[in-house]
């Protein structure tokens, strides 16, 4: 596995210890040799990770729709920079430059970004490796929401599994790599 997507806030969040598994996210990436592709901002939680991979010597590659240049501050020191027309295409882009995806805490762009790759996989258009980086218990309740779903019919148990789930960030990585598609 070469390059993971990680989906995180532009906003740091209200606990300090998710700036702090940012950057030990980070630190994985570069200790595994995996190149860093996410939404291209350098605010919040995006920035954290995109600045530790860079400061370790690590590649990180960002994605980011011209209107959120701006908006999320476009981070100017990344290995690559793509800017793009819209929220789509910087989706398509990342999911395109990615051979895995972790989501670490952040709102409801973070859910949307990790339920299209979910989707996608259970549809058959990748077959990628999809992480949860469960900061402090941050998606407990989300694991537990796609249980109620599976109890009630609504998604099948190896749909659900798609979701691997750690706090830490080496396991997560390893667990990846254990079901990435050869």
């Amino acid at each position: 596995m070469k390059s993971i997507a990680v989906y995180c806030g532009a906003s740091p969040g209200a606990d300090p210890r998710y700036a702090d598994a940012a950057r030990a996210l980070a630190r994985a990436l570069v200790d595994h040799n995996i190149a860093l592709v996410y939404g291209g901002g350098k605010v919040g939680l995006m920035g954290v990770i995109a600045d530790e991979v860079l400061r370790l010597g690590g590649e990180a590659t960002g994605v980011i729709p011209k209107a959120l240049v701006e908006r999320e501050v476009g981070h100017a020191g990344l290995t690559r920079l793509f800017v793009v027309k819209d929220m789509h295409e910087r989706k398509a882009m990342m999911s395109e430059l990615a051979e895995g995806f972790i989501a670490m805490p952040g709102g409801m762009g973070t859910l949307e970004e990790l339920f299209e790759m979910v989707t996608w996989a259970q549809l058959g258009i990748h077959a990628k490796p999809i992480g949860l980086f469960n900061v402090a218990g941050f998606y407990d309740g989300l694991v537990q929401f796609v249980g109620h779903m599976v109890e009630q019919g609504f998604v099948r148990p190896a749909h659900a599994a798609l979701l691997q789930t750690d706090a830490d960030p080496d396991a997560l990585i390893a667990r990846l790599r254990g079901t990435a598609a050869g």
